[in-house]
């Protein structure tokens, strides 16, 4: 590979990405219901951009993929493209899903003891990314910030080819995000925000198995997503709501309906990425209690934060009623 080759795959990645999502009309639109935080007939076809430009960054690093990432990311994007055009059942998808995330189990030559939690937590981060893709700029934003920082990290352990990986795909995101941003003129789809959440989750694992980053480095990156997706999970759950249903009740929506908006609501979350992302790249160099301190400190402020927004959704409850 040259010298020039990481900065040709990045700037490719990111100009393919951006002209492929140029065209505001499609055939695959997200029309609004009462869940909806839009009120027009948005196209979702992003994701053929995202991936498009994805892949024709890394045909300049293809000496570096691992079939085990490469070959079920494919496999999620077509079924998950197959899905925005026609739908499909929820057990289809979830099986495709547990497939991919097996690949990902089987080819990075694991321990079996951590089979079993690797497989749930590759599929619970490929299913929440798609739950967190609601407000413009957000899945889009967080992929810029969690796969910079993942490429960030894999340069400090001295891996230039996995970092230029991780790159590729938040300069595929940063394209995309120019025409996502509020007011979206366009959505990534599930055929965008699986496969993101799928490498999000597998590019962590690979990270872990090969002594790039702790366990808990991917988890605190893209802590933002998965502080949202869980909780609301478990609160449903508490309510005997059923979990396969579309809600609109993640923290993030709540703010946007709360008065915030796409835009605010994506700004703010930034800069927790941001803040999240740069605390863990710190972490790196501490040691296990200082690493232990971290975790309760960023624990201690999305519980927080959670109770916050929770407090103010319940008085925004009883405002309504009471008119």
């Amino acid at each position: 590979m040259s010298q020039y080759s990481p900065l040709i795959s990045a700037a490719v990645t990111m100009l393919l990405a951006l002209i492929l999502t140029l065209s505001k009309h499609g055939t695959i639109e997200d029309i609004p219901n009462e869940r909806s935080l839009h009120d027009r007939p948005i196209p979702r076809t992003g994701g053929i951009a995202l991936l498009a430009g994805i892949m024709s960054g890394w045909v300049l690093l293809f000496k570096f993929w691992s079939w085990w990432i490469v070959a079920p990311l494919m496999g999620l994007f077509i079924l998950s493209l197959i899905d925005d055009v026609r739908g499909l059942k929820p057990s289809t998808r979830l099986a495709g899903h547990f497939i991919a995330a097996l690949c990902v189990v089987l080819g990075s030559g694991m321990s079996w003891m951590w089979m079993l939690p690797v497989l749930l937590y590759i599929v619970w981060m490929t299913n929440l990314y798609n739950f967190m893709d609601g407000s413009d700029g957000l899945a889009g934003g967080m992929a810029l910030a969690g796969f910079s920082f993942y490429g960030i990290a894999s340069l400090m352990s001295g891996n230039a080819s996995f970092a230029m990986l991780n790159f590729t795909v938040g300069a595929a995101a940063m394209g995309f995000l120019y025409h996502n941003f509020h007011p979206a003129k366009i959505f990534m789809g599930d055929a965008g925000s699986i496969p993101l959440g799928f490498l999000a989750s597998a590019f962590g694992v690979m990270g872990w198995q090969k002594g790039y980053w702790p366990f808990w480095f991917p988890l605190l990156v893209f802590s933002p997503f998965v502080v949202d997706a869980t909780l609301t999970l478990f609160r449903r759950a508490r309510n005997r709501e059923r979990l396969y249903v579309a809600h609109c009740s993640h923290y993030y929506q709540r703010l946007v309906k709360m008065g915030w908006g796409h835009r605010n609501t994506a700004v703010v979350e930034y800069a927790l990425m941001v803040l999240a992302g740069i605390s863990a790249l710190t972490g790196l160099r501490m040691d296990a209690a200082g690493q232990g301190n971290l975790l309760a400190f960023w624990a201690a402020v999305y519980l927080g934060l959670s109770m916050w927004i929770d407090k103010r959704w319940r008085m925004r409850q009883v405002g309504r009623d009471a008119e």
